[in-house]
């Protein structure tokens, strides 16, 4: 059995370090999990991380099995899915998810070991927390059998507040640019939803007609741009819901503001915005199952190369938005107005 961990660490904002720390053997009724993915919260992590997390926020958005205490040092995270390695001999060798920070091996409490739904491939476990983002925005709008709901952005957050909406009888619409993801969500839901192709006379339409208007915009690397103005809203439904699950990116609509759980929502002409930063952060023991994409390993190569992790693997350097002062990402660059630098050629002038 092992007798060390790595363990990410964040000890001021913006400085990340790797920690290695002694094990120790599992105590009764806990467990070792080897970690196979682990998964980062972009919105999340990056309040953390700069270390912005409220004051009022604190105890909400504590992770469960975080160590230390905000704003710094701490250890954060809360999707990991792993192996038992040791302790519950019955269960060695299964795969489980834990709401565990970033770490490459750890003891946890068996019963917070949950078991992976046969069928369900690790890598994909991690997705967990954008159903929980949906789920959570769906509930908290309060939607009722016939309400109209308009979902606009077709990707996995516009997926599951659609599955969930359609799930409390709602009539739902989902807009988006892409035709062919239009035809796979047709598919998905067999009929059970309307989808639109995005253009400015459809969201007229949509909004105007909803209960609820979900925002599941994303541009990876850029401001999400602002799909329902000021202007539109004179022609919504008096006491409609704007949901903002963009707002991380700066929000699709207009009128939108980050919000907090202690104050979620505020009215402008006569529309609810809903427009929490963290809305998985209302159940934070068990939300946030999973995030995006597993990261450890490539935390751990920045960590042991440096820059140089960046320059042997290109899925890193597509992560490179800004070094020694240029942007080399071009969504970033477009969206503020800067000259990209191509970042292999920035990294080579390092």
């Amino acid at each position: 059995m092992r007798t060390v961990c790595r363990a990410f660490w964040l000890s001021g904002p913006g400085e990340p370090a790797i920690h290695e720390t002694a094990l120790g053997e599992p105590g009764d009724g806990e467990v070792v999990v080897a970690a196979e993915f682990g998964a980062v919260s972009r919105g999340t992590e990056t309040v953390v991380a700069k270390g912005r997390v409220p004051e009022s926020e604190y105890e909400r958005m504590r992770a469960p099995l975080q160590e230390g205490d905000f704003p710094f040092p701490v250890k954060y995270g809360y999707a990991t899915v792993g192996r038992i390695v040791e302790g519950a001999p019955s269960r060695k060798g299964e795969r489980v998810f834990v709401l565990h920070p970033h770490q490459d091996v750890f003891r946890a409490p068996e019963a917070m070991a949950i078991p992976l739904p046969e069928g369900v491939a690790p890598e994909r476990a991690v997705l967990g927390a954008n159903m929980e983002t949906a789920l959570n925005a769906v509930w908290d709008a309060g939607i009722q059998p016939g309400d109209r709901v308009a979902v606009v952005g077709g990707g996995v957050v516009g997926l599951h507040a659609a599955k969930m909406a359609v799930g409390l009888g709602a009539d739902v619409t989902i807009i988006d640019r892409s035709i062919p993801r239009l035809r796979q969500l047709d598919d998905i839901f067999n009929g059970r939803v309307h989808t639109r192709y995005s253009t400015v006379e459809a969201l007229e339409e949509e909004c105007f007609s909803a209960d609820m208007v979900v925002g599941a915009v994303l541009i990876p690397g850029a401001a999400a741009p602002k799909l329902v103005t000021r202007e539109m809203l004179s022609g919504m439904k008096k006491g409609a819901v704007l949901v903002d699950v963009a707002i991380d990116q700066g929000g699709c609509f207009e009128t939108s503001h980050a919000t907090t759980h202690a104050d979620p929502t505020y009215e402008v002409d006569g529309i609810i915005h809903y427009c929490v930063a963290n809305m998985p952060g209302a159940v934070p023991v068990t939300s946030a199952h999973a995030l995006n994409n597993a990261t450890l390993y490539y935390g751990l190569q920045l960590a042991d190369k440096g820059l140089k992790a960046l320059v042997d693997d290109p899925h890193l350097r597509n992560g490179l938005n800004v070094h020694k002062g240029r942007i080399t990402n071009r969504a970033v660059a477009e969206a503020l107005g800067y000259e990209m630098a191509e970042p292999q050629i920035a990294l080579k002038a390092a």
